[in-house]
């Protein structure tokens, strides 16, 4: 019998998911990963504290667009992923803001339509991600798993340690090469299939 020493159920709350708590939204269950300083980690019993996110926006019937913030003067941009450079069959793509639940579809499309175009490995920038959770994990491997289908490759480059972290107790650093610079990452020759 499972019992709840913390009385979660008694108050209304479910103890994986999120409720509203004054000015903060307060989440039951497993950690998330951040490198800009919001409190992630399990703190007294079991609950975590993050500052409110804006609504998503987003057109599915349109295609895969960015997904902005409205709460920012001119809709600033959730997420961004652009292809900055190629060289050879590699493609350099730069992801800016938060990999979560609301963009992570995003970043699966942009990526797959990159590969699409014809690029046989993606080289995917983190260094301005400062935040992604399982959900963007998932549209990387998704990601991985079509490219890699293809003989291309996935490999990630400038990954801020929080990430790298998770990518280890996940295993998914087995999965993707992970490399300190873009130079590396763009000039490496891909790993040999088992």
């Amino acid at each position: 019998m499972i019992t709840d020493p913390r009385g979660i159920r008694e108050a209304g709350r479910d103890p994986y998911g999120v409720h509203q708590d004054g000015d903060e939204a307060v989440r039951f269950g497993g950690d998330m990963m951040t490198d800009d300083g919001r409190t992630t980690g399990r703190t007294g019993r079991g609950v975590q504290r993050h500052a409110r996110r804006a609504p998503e926006l987003r057109c599915r019937s349109g295609g895969a667009r960015p997904v902005r913030d409205p709460a920012c003067p001119g809709g600033g941009l959730l997420l961004e992923v652009e292809a900055v450079e190629t060289r050879g069959a590699a493609v350099l793509a730069e992801v800016r803001g938060e990999i979560d639940l609301q963009t992570a579809d995003l970043l699966r499309t942009r990526l797959t339509a990159l590969h699409a175009a014809g690029h046989r490995h993606l080289v995917v920038d983190f260094a301005a991600v400062p935040f992604c959770d399982a959900a963007g994990l998932g549209a990387l491997v998704a990601v991985h798993n079509r490219v890699s289908a293809d003989g291309g490759e996935v490999r990630l480059a400038r990954v801020r340690p929080a990430q790298r972290k998770l990518l280890r107790i996940t295993g998914l650093h087995r999965v993707f090469p992970v490399y300190e610079d873009v130079e590396d990452a763009l000039a490496a020759q891909p790993a040999p299939t088992a």
